[in-house]
């Protein structure tokens, strides 16, 4: 029998959930409510739910846009008791209870679920996102691709042998992942995918520079697979610079301390800054403004309201670790506080969160990638498989599964890129 769908007019007669951000937080959040006797609204700035852990292939031009996002109205479409609503949130009112949008719009709620993630932090040198882009969004992504795209053409069409070489000069700055993923797949794109495409350069002789301030990179990741991961990456023509601070960005040079490396494309993958919303809670939050929340992921102070995702920061774990800031933690904190919801409108306590780690993939390069699955650690072709095979299980949706395995099909065989679109217009810019 078809359950009956709950209107914005019956509303009123049931516990409204308001969640703020269509991520993996918020998804799964949504998802785990799908039968719960309330009402709920999805609150996101954009109309898609992103697949983050693939944007550096839509910045590489592997993927396409589209491969990776899925519009959030078609991922919940099934719920009855489930609205979307597609605007930005400008700030939180606890104590009546409502949220704010940006055009002075009121929703009430009894229960709030904020998911909304974080962004790029420069560590008070905000002047150098203009030249440095990070990679948090499918619009950060298109100007990334964008940028290196106009690099090749740019020295394509240049008659000057120096503003060549600082155009097929790459740097990105941060270790971590994204450092890393970014790092390892230009190598193969400059020297195989496009290397016949150009006739007045050599797209081989390409630099990409890697540039960590901490002493190795995949700092979160064993000692060993870090250090598994700086070997595949400096085999593949990757300078690794380790302990190195960036000091400067300029748009034609990044100062590595006092040492000048002149190049036109910088991408920013190092640190991170919560959404400014933590801020109107009212609440105590760490150094990058993250919320400190309560061992069953709600506000202190505040039951009613929980805080998921990379915004969190629950207590440490049984193990003595902090939850990482990735996918996995987004959408067990999302399932943990639906079920926190649910055991509050039975009259039941809540439950602590307990983080159940998964394992730490990163890939590096064809055949290269390394893993850390608790009980065992993996390196080279199988933590490769292993990672292609366990992002296309995640992803949200026949049809961005089968999108993704053709384009991974066509570029592992032929080497190419199936979405070399290069537009004239930059999405930063348009913003």
């Amino acid at each position: 029998m078809r359950r009956p769908r709950i209107s914005r007019h019956d509303s009123q007669s049931v516990p409204r959930v308001v969640i703020l951000g269509g991520g993996f937080g918020g998804l799964y959040a949504a998802r785990a409510l799908r039968t719960a006797p309330v009402a709920v609204t999805v609150i996101d700035r954009t109309n898609h739910h992103l697949f983050q852990p693939l944007l550096y292939q839509v910045a590489t031009a592997v993927l396409a846009p589209t491969d990776i996002t899925s519009p959030i109205r078609h991922l919940l479409r099934k719920q009855r008791n489930t609205d979307v609503l597609m605007a930005e949130v400008h700030a939180i009112d606890s104590s009546e209870r409502v949220v704010v949008t940006e055009d002075g719009r009121k929703i009430a709620y009894d229960y709030l679920i904020v998911a909304t993630g974080t962004r790029h932090s420069y560590f008070g040198h905000d002047p150098w996102e203009r030249n440095a882009p990070g990679l948090k969004s499918i619009d950060d992504a298109r100007e990334i691709r964008r940028r290196f795209l106009l690099a090749f053409e740019r020295a394509e069409a240049s008659q000057d042998e120096d503003e060549q070489r600082a155009l097929l000069t790459f740097v990105i700055v941060g270790g971590g992942p994204t450092g890393v993923e970014l790092a390892g797949i230009m190598p193969e794109i400059t020297r195989r995918a496009i290397a016949k495409d150009f006739r007045h350069i050599d797209t081989r002789a390409a630099r990409v520079i890697l540039v960590e301030a901490g002493p190795r990179v995949l700092a979160t990741y064993p000692e060993a697979l870090s250090a598994r991961a700086q070997h595949d990456l400096e085999a593949l023509g990757v300078e690794v610079r380790t302990n190195t601070l960036v000091t400067n960005i300029e748009p034609d040079a990044v100062f590595l301390g006092a040492e000048r490396i002149a190049t036109r494309t910088v991408v920013w993958a190092a640190g991170n800054v919560a959404s400014p919303l933590s801020r109107s809670l009212g609440v105590p939050l760490d150094r990058a403004g993250r919320v400190l929340v309560e061992p069953d992921l709600s506000v202190p102070g505040h039951p009613e309201v929980f805080v998921v995702g990379d915004l969190a920061v629950p207590p440490p774990q049984s193990n003595g670790k902090p939850v990482p800031g990735v996918a996995q933690g987004a959408m067990q904190g999302g399932r943990q506080a639906a079920t926190n919801i649910r055991k509050k409108l039975a009259g039941q306590p809540t439950e602590p969160f307990r983080y159940r780690n998964k394992g730490d993939l990163a890939t590096i390069g064809r055949h290269k990638a390394v893993g850390d699955l608790g009980f065992v650690r993996i390196t080279g072709r199988t933590a490769w498989w292993f990672w292609l095979l366990l992002h296309i299980m995640y992803l949200a949706g026949f049809r961005n599964r089968l999108s993704v395995l053709v384009e991974w099909g066509y570029a592992y065989f032929t080497y190419q890129r199936g979405s070399r679109l290069l537009s004239k217009e930059s999405p930063a810019a348009r913003t």
